[in-house]
């Protein structure tokens, strides 16, 4: 059995053919959906990432803001910003790119957000409200893997999910969409005893911890369903995810590739959530 191969650059191509018909159809209302990114320092990675949102943003129709910030600037400087920011009303979504210099305290940064630009999903008022099962804003990786679950349509109720990794940005929430949808969860992480015998009986196997190639295909059950989060480099410069994908396809029913799979599914639900916000603006000063 070799698996199915979940592209998530051809996903992505269509759901942002879809937002640029929205952005144009706010546009034609006067409403011009706006995402300002703010980077601190010169971390390679990050600069990548935040080049990436801003074309993603200008092929679907969505205006950026970029502001970048020398790696010693003053915290105070960059809150500024985002207060100047959250009063604009032209700006509909906030993102500061992570991770942030080491004298920034980076949940006081993210909770400076106002929670209705919070595109990200990570102010404590979008995560209160995705924990009660009434999301406000998805987390876009989470949210990005859900779409592509749906795509290839994955039985979810009932189904055994095991999340590897119990991060804030992934893990957590990513444990929670699979929750509210029928799942039965189990987070596995650093202090898990066995973690064979958790990811072997998964149906859905989502990994997003960091380590390249940790899952192979011997942790897979037959025809499981595999996400892989992870984007890891190798010595010799190619990049590889958390699972084994040699190894992986195999064994798993449906698995996403890296580079190729998550990656590009992230900014365009970031895009998703921008035009949200958009969209909830313009139907909040129609009533």
């Amino acid at each position: 059995m070799t698996a199915k191969i979940i592209d998530g650059n051809a996903l992505s191509a269509t759901l942002r053919g879809q937002l640029a018909e929205r952005a144009a159809a706010l546009s034609a209302k006067g409403v011009t959906p706006c995402l300002a990114v703010i980077l601190v320092g010169e971390d390679p990675a990050s600069a990548v990432y935040v080049r990436n949102k801003v074309a993603g943003c200008e092929k679907a129709g969505i205006r950026s803001l970029k502001f970048v910030y020398a790696a010693d600037a003053k915290p105070e400087e960059v809150f500024a910003k985002i207060a100047e920011l959250n009063a604009d009303a032209s700006v509909h979504g906030i993102l500061v790119q992570l991770p942030l210099p080491k004298h920034f305290d980076s949940d006081a940064v993210l909770e400076a957000i106002d929670a209705d630009k919070d595109v990200d999903g990570f102010h404590a008022e979008n995560v209160g409200a995705l924990a009660q099962g009434n999301p406000r804003f998805i987390p876009c990786t989470p949210y990005g893997v859900m779409k592509m679950l749906e795509s290839v349509g994955t039985a979810l109720k009932g189904a055994e999910a095991v999340i590897v990794g119990r991060s804030n940005i992934v893990g957590k929430p990513m444990a929670l969409l699979l929750l509210a949808q029928g799942c039965t969860v189990t987070v596995c992480h650093s202090q898990t005893r066995d973690l064979n015998f958790h990811t072997r009986r998964a149906d859905i196997l989502v990994a997003a911890v960091g380590r390249p190639k940790m899952i192979t295909g011997d942790m897979i059950k037959p025809g499981a369903t595999v996400i892989d989060v992870g984007i890891n480099r190798l010595p010799d410069g190619k990049l590889c995810g958390d699972v084994d994908f040699d190894s992986a396809k195999d064994v798993a029913g449906a698995i996403t590739p890296v580079p190729g799979g998550v990656g590009p599914m992230t900014i365009t639900m970031l895009l998703t959530n921008t035009l949200e916000a958009a969209e909830r603006r313009l139907q909040g000063e129609k009533k």
